[in-house]
């Protein structure tokens, strides 16, 4: 059975869930850009880079400010190992962890039980942290997968939903996808999969180096549950105003 996550917080915008990317190298500059946000953001993206320089402290300082963390590894290995991995993020009080998909349902298994050894009442929602299985970047197009995986042509939507049956018979929360796969993943697993999607920009903003953007109330009408937003709010010239630009956008998709 999938572990539920009730995302109990103020900056949740009907169905869907606003979550800022802290891509930054230290937990200095994390820090100024939550003090910027102050209450106007609720849940925070821990990723590679932040993790590998600050180490578990910086989830339990966001934690012990009164916020949620979505710890992003994308974890690919042996069953378990990843076991162990995800008990132990899960005993930081997270709430979201990210495997790869790739890595097979066993994998995926491996990591729910993990975290709900590790999760319980010290998680940081009633349902514990919650296991997201990555399907495919957002940074990579149907050439890239295609060189990567050794085939030619490549479906992305397909492999999407391939990939997310993996997490599905896994007993995964949910997946990362790109926007643009996202309704044709809601067709296929209705609400058994919550869906969280990168790559979001406001209009008119730039790409940088994501292939497959998309903006908020787009994302939201293709069936989203969580968004992460990243240089979009944090390297705005205000990034409150940006965070206020997504949660009018995401009410009115409502």
């Amino acid at each position: 059975m999938a572990l539920v996550t009730r995302v109990d917080s103020s900056n949740t915008h009907g169905s869907v869930t606003p979550i800022v990317a802290l891509d930054v190298s230290d937990r200095q500059a994390a820090q100024r850009i939550v003090a910027r946000l102050g209450a106007s953001c609720g849940f925070y993206k821990v990723g590679l880079e932040l993790f590998a320089a600050e180490g578990p402290d910086v989830v339990r300082w966001l934690r012990d400010a009164g916020k949620l963390v979505f710890v992003d590894l994308k974890l690919h290995d042996i069953p378990n190992t990843v076991r162990g991995a995800a008990r132990s993020v899960a005993r930081l009080g997270a709430s979201l962890l990210t495997v790869h998909a790739s890595g097979g349902s066993e994998m995926v298994r491996a990591a729910v039980e993990g975290a709900a050894e590790g999760g319980g009442e010290s998680g940081g929602t009633d349902g514990g942290c919650g296991i997201l299985g990555v399907t495919i970047l957002t940074s990579m197009n149907a050439a890239g997968v295609g060189d990567a995986w050794g085939r030619d042509p490549v479906d992305l939507t397909q492999e999407v939903i391939r990939l997310a049956g993996l997490v599905h018979r896994g007993g995964g929360v949910g997946i990362v996808c790109s926007g643009h796969e996202a309704a044709a993943v809601r067709a296929a697993y209705g609400s058994d999969l919550g869906l969280l999607i990168p790559g979001i920009r406001l209009p008119g903003g730039e790409a940088h180096d994501q292939r497959r953007v998309m903006t908020p109330p787009a994302a939201a009408a293709a069936g989203a549950r969580w968004l992460i937003l990243g240089r979009a709010v944090t390297a705005a010239d205000d990034p409150v105003e940006a965070m206020a630009s997504v949660t009018a956008s995401l009410a009115g998709a409502a």
